[in-house]
């Protein structure tokens, strides 16, 4: 509080003093009978010269503040596409900064040179042709390059995926992450919002969840009042009713009424063998856990708010919006261990951050990423099941084992 107090008092009395200041000015200007507009030439002299010295000390700081903040450590990128992400961030900082040396040395060195001198006219420069046509086609020509080669980055990135990416949905509420393995037959299940409840948060679509959601609509729950519950409410005599409480009860039975009539025509057009997709899904929730070298095709969805899933390691980020599914794709080329290795870190974790401002515990939204050596992530997978609880595994661990020693050797040839 004392700090606080002695910071806001030196403010106060430097305002107090520059006022001050200016003021003796202008009792010296009339006390000279000086005119506001005539400027001695010492003053413009020193106003000169100081642009020349400022311009420096802000070069100097510029140097010093990019030296010590200017950049953050997040190691070299860790996906294939995100060493292109690097390079085109490399490439707008040396034209930034090439257009921040070029156009204040410019300001600075003008403002000196052309100062005012006694006896010399101003020359009146109206326009120029050329000076116009070179500062619109340069900035427009730069920029053009910049945009082409974002473009080509981005449209790497969110293209439609080949057989060879594995898929992975990401599954965002507050305040936490969930992943959505597609299992061995790298399909994932389908999924609808109407399906959400307490057993089937992910909204999961499967025969047995299509039948459940349509009982919680018709029959309810303890706690949760079906159409027939609140039917049977509305026509009890008994009860005696406000206005206000028939309406509402009127508007959740329209609801549950619509709800049921949805649910009722997913049942009847539901294909059978469409569990398979969904029961053959490997739910995650505690890290996600990637093989090294491995294409990854990952779908977002959200369940309340807008997130944005952010691979800061990765070099990749996606916003998750309610009622849309978003998609990217990445190729993990270090592993975890690499990048222990390469920081200098043996505490090194990667890391999905939500870079929305979602909610009050929005900072504590993050999920652990384990980038695993070929033999790590068969020993991982063997210990999680299926949706439908049968082991993940299905086959000979061998060639899978072989498979996937294939697919980290080809990313160290790279």
């Amino acid at each position: 509080m004392g700090n606080k107090l002695v910071i806001i008092l030196v403010i106060i009395f430097g305002v107090l003093a520059i006022a001050q200041l200016v003021r003796v000015s202008e009792l010296t200007a009339k006390a000279t009978k000086r005119k506001e507009e005539e400027i001695p030439e010492n003053e413009n002299k020193f106003n000169a010269n100081m642009m020349l010295i400022f311009m420096v000390a802000l070069y100097a700081s510029f140097i010093w503040l990019m030296l010590k903040y200017g950049y953050v450590d997040l190691g070299p990128a860790a996906s294939a596409h995100g060493q292109e992400i690097d390079w085109l961030f490399n490439l707008n900082w040396v034209i930034i900064i090439a257009v921040f040396f070029l156009t204040n040395t410019l300001l600075f060195v003008f403002a000196w040179k052309y100062s005012r001198k006694p006896g010399v006219k101003a020359y009146y420069y109206a326009h120029n042709n050329k000076l116009e046509m070179v500062w619109t086609v340069i900035p427009a020509a730069v920029l053009s390059v910049i945009i082409i080669f974002g473009l080509q980055t981005w449209n790497s990135a969110t293209e439609k995926a080949g057989a060879e990416y594995e898929d992975i949905e990401i599954f965002a509420y507050q305040f936490a992450w969930t992943a959505r393995y597609s299992g061995m037959n790298n399909d994932l299940g389908k999924f609808d919002y109407k399906l959400t409840t307490a057993e089937n948060p992910y909204g999961i679509m499967t025969k047995e969840n299509i039948e459940r959601s349509l009982s919680l609509m018709k029959v309810g729950e303890p706690g949760q009042s079906g159409v027939e519950m609140i039917e049977e409410k509305l026509n009890d005599r008994s009860v005696i009713l406000s206005a206000k409480e028939r309406k509402d009860l009127e508007t959740e039975l329209g609801r549950k009424e619509r709800m049921s009539r949805l649910l009722e025509a997913m049942s009847i057009t539901y294909a059978d063998s469409l569990d398979e997709l969904a029961n053959d899904d490997v739910i995650v929730e505690d890290s996600l856990v990637l093989l090294k070298g491995q294409k990854y095709n990952f779908s977002f969805r959200s369940k309340d708010v807008i997130h944005s899933a952010f691979f800061p390691h990765f070099r990749a980020q996606m916003n998750t919006v309610p009622g849309l599914t978003t998609y990217f794709k990445f190729q993990p080329i270090y592993s975890t261990d690499d990048m222990k290795r390469k920081l200098n870190n043996p505490e090194f974790e990667y890391a999905l951050l939500c870079n929305k401002i979602c909610g009050g515990s929005h900072y504590r939204m993050k999920m652990s990423i384990k980038v695993l050596e070929p033999e790590e992530y068969l020993d991982w997978q063997k210990t999680k099941s299926t949706y439908d609880g049968t082991p993940w595994i299905k086959g000979n661990e061998e060639d899978l084992l072989e498979y996937y020693q294939s697919i980290a050797s080809r990313v160290e040839e790279n």
